[in-house]
């Protein structure tokens, strides 16, 4: 069972790892990649980068912290990112097996493994990031320069029997599919009876969803065990097959 996380645009700084190093990252198939998007991303100049990357001046220092990358300390990828729903997950009480189920997606690094070590940086997914060999080009997005590497990547796991519970939000989800993942959905009920999806509830919910089912003592291998483990959790689970939702669509009602 691998669950990936979705990251957070706000990020822990500092840390103390050793400065960044590519090839120590799991998925090393993705080392090319993710050298060519750091190296462009440390290149920019901060006050170019406020605009490239869509940011304000208040956040002038993670555009400074980017042209850093390679030289601030590290941290585990779990720990770097922060927010609603790593708050939920609550990372530093979750058991060490617990780790090894969660992995996190990533504009900069595609995805990485809960301990893999990364330092503060800033880039979305929906950012075009120049290419400073070729400065007169239009910039490519990052859904471009990733390609179908996350893809591959992630469906070797598939082919190896690993159960893949896919939690990223829509941009992140989108450089790299992993089709026959399974994805939850976070309806909340109204006080009329009704539901509907609640970003903050939904980044809530999915944090503890994570954190039980990968502190589950024997993992899921299928949706109808993804659904026993959340039960057990407490949660109200749906399966698509009963809700009408896209094959693999879990709903988590709250």
């Amino acid at each position: 069972m691998f669950i990936i996380l979705p990251p957070s645009e706000t990020k822990s700084t500092g840390g103390e790892g050793a400065p960044l190093d590519l090839e120590s990252l799991s998925f090393p198939a993705l080392t090319e990649i993710r050298q060519d998007i750091a190296a462009d991303l440390s290149a920019l100049e901060p006050r170019e980068a406020l605009g490239v990357l869509g940011i304000s001046d208040k956040l002038l220092p993670s555009a400074e912290a980017n042209q850093q990358l390679f030289s601030i300390p590290t941290t585990p990828a779990l720990y770097r990112y922060t927010g609603v729903l790593y708050d939920a997950l609550e990372p530093a009480s979750l058991p060490p097996a617990a780790l090894e189920h969660l992995a996190v997606g990533s504009a900069l690094f595609g995805v990485v493994r809960a301990g893999d070590l990364i330092p503060h940086y800033r880039l979305s997914g929906s950012t075009k990031l120049p290419r400073r060999a070729h400065p007169a080009e239009a910039a490519p997005t990052i859904k471009k320069r990733w390609g179908k590497a996350i893809t591959a990547e992630l469906k070797k796991l598939q082919e190896g029997g690993e159960l893949i519970i896919d939690l990223r939000s829509g941009a992140y989800k989108q450089l790299g599919p992993v089709p026959g993942a399974l994805t939850l959905r976070v309806e909340s009920v109204q006080p009329d009876g009704s539901r509907k999806v609640v970003s903050h509830f939904n980044k809530h919910y999915k944090g503890l969803a994570a954190r039980a089912l990968a502190s589950a003592q024997q993992p899921a291998s299928d949706a109808e065990g993804v659904a026993e483990l959340l039960d057990q959790a407490g949660f109200t689970v749906e399966l698509p097959e009963t809700t009408g939702r896209p094959a693999g669509e879990m709903t988590l009602v709250v």
